[in-house]
């Protein structure tokens, strides 16, 4: 089950360099930064918000 995973990730890595090394410009490399790593930011977000308002419940 991993390595399907793994293996998915090594091919986003590999589309990742080619589109840096074919940008135009510096701002290119910067908005594929941004939306590569913006996901996992609001993801790790999301999971930390729910775990403090499971934490906080007071109907426990």
């Amino acid at each position: 089950m991993l390595l399907p995973n793994f293996i998915a990730l090594q091919a986003n890595v590999e589309q990742i360099k080619d589109k840096i090394d074919t940008a135009p410009d510096k701002g290119y490399e910067i908005g594929v930064a941004i939306g590569t790593f913006l996901p996992l930011v609001i993801l790790i977000a999301l999971a930390y918000w729910m775990y403090k308002s499971a934490k906080n419940r007071k109907d426990l």
